[in-house]
C-alpha cells in the first residue's frame, strides 16, 4: 500500500508539473488583454469565451493527458465583489450568465452546482470578481474570471473584460446585507487573488484548501436566503465543526439563523465567538449604523435592537486580552472631508464609552480613531445597504503604550 501511495504521489507531481509547463506555454501564446469597455451581458460572454479559448490552445500533449479523464466537470464558486468580498445582486446575475454561456457554447465542459456532493467530482473550479475600475476611462467596472485545475492547484486560464454600464445593482445579497460583521478574511482574500492570477501560476493555497467547507457554507447561505432557517442552521453548524470552520462568515450565518429562530441565548454566545475570532485575527469590523450626522445609533429596532448585546460581547472579549484595542470609526463619502473626519472620531468615542460602560477596566485599554471616508470599501456615498461597510466601526488589537 505504501508503494502504491508513493507512486500515486509521483504521478500527481509529474502531472502538476506537466500542467504548469503546458499552461505557461499556452499563456505566452495567448493572453488576451482587456479590450474596450462593453455592455454588461456582452462583457460577461466575452470573459467566458476568452477563458475557454485559452483552454483550447493548450499544447496537444496536455490534451492527451486530459483525454484520460471521463468528464471535464467545472464548479462555479459564486462570484464576489472584489473590494468587499461580498456577493451582490449583479455578481449573482453574472454567475447565471456564465452558466448559460458555457452550457450553450462549450458543451465539452459540464457545469455542476457548487455543493458538497459535486466538489469531489469536479476537475476545475471557476471563480471571479467584479471590481470598480476607477482608473479606466469609460469603464466603471472590471470582470475577472479564473479557471483552476483543482488537483494541481494551477490556474489554467484567466480573463479580464471591462464593463461600460455605470449603474449595476451592487446591493449585497441578503446574507451579506444582514451579516453583523465584514466576513472578508484571509480565505476570501485568497479567492480574490486567485481570480486575478495569471495562467500557469498557482492559485491561493488556503482558498483551494477551504473549497469543501466553502460548498457547505454556500449551501447554508442559499437556505438562509430562501427562508429555510432550520436547514440553514444545520448546515452552518456542520460547517463550523469542520477543521477549517473557524470563519467569520460561518459564525455570522450561525448568528443570523439563531436570531431568526428566536434562539436569543445561542445567538449572543455565537456573537461572542465572532468578537473573539475577530480580535484574535485582528479583523473585527462591525456594522454599527448611526443616524446621519449623529453619534446615536439608528432608531429602527430591526437594525439596532441587537447593538447593546454586540457591545456587551465585544467588551467581554476585549477585556480578556492583555493588549489594547483601537476603536476606529468610518463614514461614507457624503459630506466634506473635514466633517467626516470629525464625525468618525466622535462615533468611535461614543462606541468606546459604551464599551467602558459594559466593562470599566477597558478604560485603560481602549483608544479611539477616526478615518472619515479615507478607507471606504465601496465608496459610492449611497448611504444605503449597498455601502453599509463604509460606515463600519473597526476594532484593532495593538500593543499598549507605557
Amino acid at each position: 500500500m505504501k508503494t502504491t501511495t508513493t507512486t500515486q504521489r509521483v504521478r500527481l507531481a509529474l502531472r502538476a508539473f506537466t500542467l504548469f509547463a503546458a499552461v505557461l506555454a499556452a499563456a505566452c501564446a495567448h493572453r488576451p488583454a482587456p479590450g474596450n469597455a462593453m455592455p454588461f451581458d456582452q462583457a460577461v460572454n466575452q470573459a467566458v469565451d476568452d477563458l475557454m479559448v485559452q483552454t483550447q490552445k493548450l499544447p496537444a500533449f496536455l490534451a492527451k493527458v486530459e483525454s484520460t479523464l471521463t468528464q471535464r466537470r467545472i464548479v462555479i464558486d459564486p462570484l464576489l465583489e472584489g473590494a468587499s468580498g461580498q456577493q451582490t445582486e449583479v455578481t449573482r446575475v453574472a454567475e447565471q450568465r456564465i452558466v448559460q454561456r458555457m452550457q450553450a457554447q462549450f458543451k465539452q465542459f459540464t457545469v455542476t452546482p457548487f455543493n458538497a456532493s459535486e466538489i469531489g467530482n469536479a476537475q476545475y473550479v471557476l471563480n471571479g470578481t467584479l471590481v470598480r475600475d476607477k482608473d479606466a476611462s469609460g469603464a466603471p467596472y472590471r470582470l475577472n474570471l479564473a479557471l483552476t485545475e483543482i488537483r494541481s492547484g494551477v490556474v489554467i486560464a484567466q480573463s479580464v473584460t471591462r464593463i461600460s454600464d455605470a449603474t449595476l445593482d451592487t446591493r449585497p445579497t441578503a446574507f451579506f446585507r444582514d451579516s453583523p460583521v465584514n466576513g472578508k478574511d484571509r480565505g476570501v482574500e485568497g479567492y480574490i487573488r486567485t481570480a486575478e492570477t495569471q495562467p500557469g501560476q498557482a492559485a491561493d493555497a488556503l482558498y483551494l484548501e477551504r473549497l469543501p467547507t466553502s460548498t457547505v457554507l454556500q449551501e447554508a447561505t442559499a437556505a438562509y436566503e430562501a427562508g429555510r432557517m432550520s436547514e440553514a442552521l444545520g448546515r452552518y453548524e456542520a460547517a463550523s465543526k469542520r477543521p477549517d470552520g473557524q470563519q467569520l462568515r460561518i459564525y455570522s450565518g450561525l448568528y443570523l439563523t439563531q436570531s431568526q429562530l428566536g434562539r436569543t441565548a445561542d445567538a449572543e454566545k455565537t456573537f461572542g465567538t465572532i468578537a473573539r475570532l475577530g480580535l484574535e485575527t485582528n479583523n473585527l469590523s462591525v456594522k454599527f449604523l448611526f443616524k446621519p450626522g449623529s453619534t446615536d445609533f439608528l432608531s429602527d429596532p430591526k437594525i439596532s435592537a441587537a447593538y447593546p448585546m454586540w457591545l456587551r460581547q465585544i467588551a467581554r472579549q476585549a477585556a480578556q486580552i492583555d493588549s489594547c484595542v483601537v476603536v476606529t470609526g468610518h463614514t461614507s463619502r457624503t459630506g466634506s472631508e473635514a466633517v467626516n473626519e470629525r464625525l468618525s472620531l466622535q462615533r468611535a468615542v461614543s462606541v468606546k464609552t459604551r464599551l467602558v460602560g459594559e466593562a470599566p477596566p477597558l478604560s485603560k485599554k481602549l483608544r479611539e480613531s477616526g478615518m472619515g471616508f479615507r478607507e471606504n470599501i465601496v465608496g459610492t456615498g449611497a448611504d444605503d445597504a449597498s455601502d453599509a461597510l463604509d460606515r463600519r466601526v473597526e476594532f484593532k488589537v495593538v500593543g499598549c503604550e507605557a
